[in-house]
């Protein structure tokens, strides 16, 4: 059976991702490596063993791009109001609290911010299937 441990995304400023990521999402480095061309910064918390790799290749000066592929990370949190909050808080740019129905049944409760490099991240309450 196969098991989920990481998604990576590219990133133009680690400095800059690495504190948007510490402070948005509650993430510390939890390995690194660096080579002479590009570094390997792996991010985790203690709430899972799923980690965000963020890639930095030395020498990328224009900006990356997402294509039409790309949807979104998403992260759960026991208080979506508060986490929004939080996040508003920091200087943090976040949509507003939505509510989401499936055939007349509460599905989800969320709201979007989006990182220095423009990868958009989900936060959800943590309810139903989104534990």
């Amino acid at each position: 059976m196969t098991k989920l441990i990481h998604s990576m995304v590219r990133v133009s400023n680690l400095a800059e991702s690495i504190d948007f990521y510490r402070n948005a999402l509650e993430l510390e480095i939890n390995d690194q490596y660096i080579f002479d061309n590009f570094s390997l910064t792996y991010l985790a918390n203690a709430e899972t063993g799923f980690e965000l790799e963020l890639t930095h290749n030395h020498d990328q000066s224009e900006p990356y791009t997402h294509g039409s592929g790309y949807g979104h990370l998403a992260v759960s949190v026991e208080d979506i109001e508060q986490a929004h909050r939080r996040i508003r808080n920091l200087g943090i740019e976040a949509s507003d609290v939505k509510a989401f129905n499936h055939n007349e049944s509460h599905l989800a409760t969320f709201f979007f911010i989006t990182d220095p490099d423009g990868y958009k991240i989900e936060f959800l309450h943590r309810q139903g299937r989104y534990l």
